[in-house]
């Protein structure tokens, strides 16, 4: 079920990681009381996490998702129409920055690319977040959405990240976190030497074993009852 036979070069595929986005969507974003009527997804994959939370919750919105991947955008349509939620769930083949839906959303929501790195030159270009790996996280919450989910990993500038979001206006509404082991992406060569280079510089923080990510619900500030902020960082720093 929601699984890919297609060689980890060509589509992205980490089931640890991509249950957890599926989880953190569904407790953070689709089972919230201020139930988002459309939601637009940066960077889909293959639709598994977005199919998964739908399966599981009673949400009745729409979700439009944007995955440049073609072929992991044919494995999303193919699965969407297999579960039978073309109504709720469309993947659209182009990029998400091209389209004005985020403008119109009520939330916007990514597994976004965070591995660091001097260049894209990695094993999947999409994945490369930037040199400290938070590039595109940044990037999503400087287009002034009043909801962003973002997964936000410990080794990709988590504390730059959030005092980026809290510049912009935003709060730190909610948040999960889990650990995770580094996998065939974070333990490439490059990618092991960017995240070396930052934690030399208070910008990474893991262990031997593992890392931490996090599912962080970010709203503007005027329209958020809390702000998690210091409790996030404390946690993602704690190594």
């Amino acid at each position: 079920m929601l699984s890919s036979a297609h060689p980890l070069k060509q589509v992205f595929h980490c089931p640890e990681e991509s249950d957890f986005y599926a989880h953190c969507l569904e407790s953070l974003v689709l089972n919230a009381s201020d139930n988002s009527r459309l939601i637009v997804e940066f960077g889909s994959g293959e639709g598994s996490p977005v199919i998964k939370s739908l399966l599981r919750s009673d949400f009745d919105g729409t979700i439009q998702g944007f995955e440049l991947n073609n072929v992991a955008w044919k494995i999303a349509q193919s699965q969407i129409k297999e579960y039978e939620l073309s109504e709720q769930y469309t993947v659209n083949n182009c990029s998400f920055f091209d389209s004005p839906l985020y403008e119109s959303a009520d939330c916007v929501i990514s597994n976004p690319p965070y591995l660091p790195a001097v260049d894209d030159k990695i094993y999947q270009p999409l994945l490369h977040g930037g040199s400290d790996g938070s590039t595109i996280a940044k990037k999503l919450l400087s287009l002034g959405s009043d909801k962003v989910l973002l997964m936000v990993s410990s080794y990709s500038n988590p504390v730059g990240l959030v005092d980026y979001a809290l510049d912009r206006g935003y709060s730190v509404a909610n948040f999960e976190i889990a650990p995770l082991s580094f996998g065939y992406y974070s333990s490439e060569p490059k990618v092991k030497s960017a995240i070396a280079s930052l934690r030399k510089q208070g910008m990474a923080f893991y262990s031997e074993n593992i890392y931490l990510l996090a599912g962080v619900l970010f709203k503007k500030q005027e329209k958020s009852q809390r702000d998690l902020s210091i409790e996030l960082i404390q946690l993602m720093t704690a190594f």
